[in-house]
């Protein structure tokens, strides 16, 4: 099974970096962009069947490794 995990900074935590990309963009001509946030995205092959399984695994990956839960929120998707 293949995971998309997505991990984000959490609505009420500061973002310095994603401000630092808004004022670059604004700076180079993109004064559209409103709010810039910056995440992660990974991509985790996982060698099971079972979608139970699976969906259990990556909550405790997430939990103990690939999220810091105090300040980000995670999600993921799996595929056959």
């Amino acid at each position: 099974m293949k995971a998309t995990v997505y991990v984000t900074i959490k609505e009420n935590v500061l973002d310095p970096q994603g401000t630092a990309v808004q004022g670059a963009l604004h700076s180079m001509g993109f004064n559209e962009v409103g709010k810039v946030r910056i995440g992660k995205y990974l991509e985790v092959n996982l060698d099971t069947t079972d979608r139970a399984e699976a969906e259990a695994r990556l909550k405790v990956m997430c939990e103990k490794l690939l999220a810091n839960t105090v300040v980000e929120d995670y999600r993921f998707e799996l595929e056959d």
